[in-house]
């Protein structure tokens, strides 16, 4: 173990048989958590979290294994949300609106429920209704680097890969121009919601976020009933599945979803992505030479540094999960991040290697979960990152040290600023 495991803390917990340390909020964990995964992994590859608490599971085998049992169900944080109504006071605050919305998150459902909506939602997000955006974004990605190439300098983060991605997923939805920002910073408030531990104040902020992201889109659902438009809410309020209609509640939180997810996780993609080709000037120079390289490329920077680090399921039935039992009822942390750094899986998998091959990393979770967005994702992060590179040939980080937003199972910087020459 290196130092920053060795270091006294007084929430960590010592597995007195395995001598393994680990602190989920350790801010040393938070900046770097790949040397906690490998310590994790060759000593306790399936961890027990405190005494009677979670299991942390590090190995690529087990977290594909676990990600297509049939004997887990998904984190039941709805339920544990709208527990959190009898620490209020007075009954006319509560948290019924999160509660609902997060129940329908794809993510949070189970069968038969999950299965119907995302036949519905999936349509949407075929290769085929992606490849046609191809343009739209190819366009945006032009107007935002033409925005700072007299400057000699941007942050990757605020000046593209966040602005592209909900640009983006409004395109998609029709959500119009001047709505954006506003959406933008509702959602911010919303990502938590992944997190463990969120403090009952943030609940009540993300509750609040939530009514009002679906006051606003309320109005705009009414106006595509009256007069459809080429948009994926359109399409939505007309999607049938066997005469099953979306209810009005399922379709503002399906595209509370949408929009959330679809901006956070791909903006820090691209963000992820872009700091880890600037740290490896080899692969970034490969890439230069050869842009057709892109699509293993990206494929490989989503593998190393991986924008969801960590899925929850809970067993349904005892499931044996390496030398461990995990009984019904337990929690699972499926650390996909520390899968995507095994050396079982991946040869050499703190090396950043573009040319990778038999990439099959979990970054996009698997099975009936698999991310459903993952095409869109994909496709943004390779036409950002190809044309930054090609138009900014010369871009050098600004800084060596980088901060990271303060999430436990989202992986993100807060800004990455670099220097380039026209």
């Amino acid at each position: 173990m290196n130092k920053e495991q060795n270091s006294p803390n007084n929430n960590e917990k010592r597995d007195s048989t395995k001598g393994v340390k680990f602190n989920l909020f350790d801010h040393k964990f938070n900046a770097n958590p790949y040397p906690t995964y490998h310590g994790l992994r060759n000593e306790d590859p399936v961890h027990r979290y405190f005494v009677g608490g979670d299991w942390i599971v590090t190995r690529y085998a087990d977290v594909k294994a676990v990600l297509k049992s049939s004997c887990v169900s998904t984190d039941d944080r709805p339920k544990s949300i709208q527990e959190r109504n009898k620490y209020f006071l007075h009954k006319e605050k509560n948290l019924d609106t999160l509660a609902y919305t997060t129940s329908r998150f794809l993510f949070y459902m189970n069968p038969p429920d999950h299965t119907r909506l995302r036949g519905l939602v999936g349509k949407g997000f075929s290769s085929v209704v992606v490849e046609r955006m191809r343009p739209h974004i190819q366009e945006i990605v032009n107007e935002l680097l033409d925005k700072v190439r007299h400057k000699g300098s941007m942050d990757i983060v605020a000046e593209l890969a966040s602005p592209l991605s909900v640009s983006v997923i409004s395109k998609l939805l029709g959500i119009p121009k001047e709505a954006q920002q506003q959406l933008h910073q509702w959602t911010n408030v919303l990502s938590r919601i992944l997190d463990p531990l969120v403090s009952l104040k943030e609940y009540e902020a993300m509750n609040q976020a939530t009514e009002e992201i679906q006051e606003y889109l309320r109005t705009l659902i009414a106006a595509r009933e009256k007069e459809p438009q080429e948009d994926f809410i359109s399409n939505l309020i007309a999607a049938k599945d066997q005469s099953d209609r979306l209810s009005q509640k399922e379709l503002l939180a399906i595209c509370t979803l949408l929009f959330g997810a679809g901006e956070e996780t791909t903006g820090n993609t691209i963000g992820n992505g872009m700091l880890a080709l600037l740290q490896h000037p080899n692969q970034m120079e490969q890439l230069k030479r050869e842009p057709t390289m892109i699509q293993s490329a990206v494929e490989e920077v989503i593998r190393y540094d991986s924008a969801i680090q960590m899925l929850t399921r809970i067993a349904t039935d005892n499931i044996e999960i390496g030398n461990q039992t995990i009984k019904a009822g337990e929690k699972i942390v499926l650390c996909l991040g520390a899968a995507n750094r095994d050396p079982a899986q991946f040869p050499n998998p703190d090396e950043l290697n573009i040319n990778r091959e038999h990439n099959q990393h979990v970054a996009f979770a698997d099975s009936i979960h698999y991310c459903l967005g993952a095409p869109l994702a994909r496709l943004e992060t390779q036409i950002a990152i190809n044309t930054l590179i090609q138009t900014f040939p010369n871009l050098k980080l600004a800084s060596n040290k980088q901060e990271w937003k303060k999430s436990i199972v989202i992986r993100g910087l807060k800004s990455l600023s670099v220097s380039f020459t026209n």
